[in-house]
C-alpha cells in the first residue's frame, strides 16, 4: 500500500463538496495545536439534525498521519452511506472531555495550552 493512500482518499472525500446527507464530520482534538491525538467523525442523518452516530479513534501518534486509524475511518464513513465529509483543518481543542476526565466547568489539567484559548482562532481569551 502506498504511503499517505487512506490521507489522500479522506481528502479527496472532503474536497468532493456537499453532496447531500447523511453528511459525515470530522474533528482533531490534541494537547496543542500541533499534535492530534484524537479524532472524533459524527454523522449527521439529515439537515438540522444532531449527530446520530458518533465514533473515536485515539493515538499516542498524530492521527492525522495515522494510515490505520484513516483507514478505519473511511471505512466506518462508508458503513454509514456518508454522501457528504466535512473537516476541520485546524486542532479544535483538548482531547479530553469535560464532566468524564475532568470536572464540569473547569479547565483540562493534562492539557494547559487550551485553558485560555479560544478553540477556533486559538487566540488567548482575556
Amino acid at each position: 500500500m502506498p504511503q499517505g493512500k487512506y490521507k489522500k482518499l479522506l481528502s479527496k472525500r472532503v474536497r468532493k463538496g456537499d453532496k447531500g446527507f447523511p453528511a459525515a464530520t470530522l474533528v482533531f482534538y490534541g494537547p496543542d495545536y500541533q499534535l492530534a491525538t484524537k479524532l472524533v467523525c459524527g454523522v449527521i442523518p439529515y439537515k438540522g439534525a444532531e449527530p446520530e452516530v458518533l465514533e473515536k479513534w485515539f493515538s499516542k501518534t498524530d492521527v492525522r498521519h495515522s494510515e490505520s486509524v484513516l483507514a478505519e475511518v473511511l471505512e466506518f464513513i462508508e458503513a454509514c452511506w456518508v454522501k457528504t465529509v466535512l473537516m476541520a483543518e485546524q486542532i479544535l481543542g483538548c482531547p479530553h472531555e469535560e464532566g468524564i476526565d475532568y470536572p464540569e466547568g473547569q479547565h483540562c489539567p493534562d492539557c494547559s495550552y487550551w485553558a485560555s484559548r479560544d478553540r477556533f482562532t486559538g487566540e488567548v481569551a482575556h
